[in-house]
């Protein structure tokens, strides 16, 4: 491989995979494994291919392109993905301040998580749904419905397991009445104090895996 050519990650997944699940295999979780395998065959010599070929007729020359695998949390499947969405989502800006809220998953309650993310996952979603919802309809100033964007994130910068939801949010809303107001949401700490309590009342639900 030459210098500064990027190395795929499928290639590295090929590399040190088995290694790397008979070290963690009573940790990875079956989501995990088919990530790998998807993965791992991302622009492989040896996977699919595309044909493509070029369009002026005076040229005619055709060349084999490796698929890409598609997986939501491969890089290089994602990067054009990810540029598009954010310019998509910044069309759809406001005339008002916006703020980043986060709602992080209680220490306590992040063993229960590992084991049930899919639930847990859904919940803490639903969790910070109504209270925003519930927060711009009772706030003063909003009074009204109030549309953001919610992030999950898994992981910590440290990659340690750490669950929590990032919130962009404008300081404005729509009422029944179709007028708009603003605010600078002086109250949202209010309703960060309440995802504890919400996130743990929903988290004792039954059905969840605990062992």
């Amino acid at each position: 491989m030459g210098r500064g050519q990027m190395i795929l990650l499928s290639s590295i997944i090929n590399e040190f995979r088995d290694r790397f699940l008979d070290r963690y295999e009573n940790s990875v979780l079956p989501s995990h494994t088919k990530a790998l395998q998807t993965m791992a065959q991302c622009r492989q010599e040896y996977g699919p291919h595309m044909l493509a070929k070029c369009t002026d007729h005076n040229c005619g020359k055709q060349v084999y392109i490796p698929h890409s695998c598609g997986h939501r949390n491969c890089p290089h499947c994602q990067n054009h993905e990810n540029r598009q969405w954010i310019e998509n989502q910044l069309s759809k800006r406001l005339p008002a301040q916006y703020y980043l809220i986060t709602f992080t998953l209680p220490k306590q309650l992040r063993d229960l998580a590992w084991k049930n993310q899919a639930t847990i996952y859904s919940l803490m979603f639903a969790c910070v749904q109504d209270l925003l919802k519930t927060f711009t309809q009772k706030d003063k100033k909003l009074g009204g419905a109030a549309g953001f964007t919610t992030i999950l994130h898994t992981h910590s910068r440290a990659l340690d397991y750490h669950p929590h939801i990032h919130v962009v949010m404008p300081g404005a809303s729509i009422n029944t009445k179709q007028h708009y107001g603003g605010s600078n949401l002086p109250g949202i700490f209010s309703a960060t104090r309440l995802w504890r309590k919400s996130s743990e009342q929903r988290s004792s639900r039954p059905l969840l895996t605990t062992g």
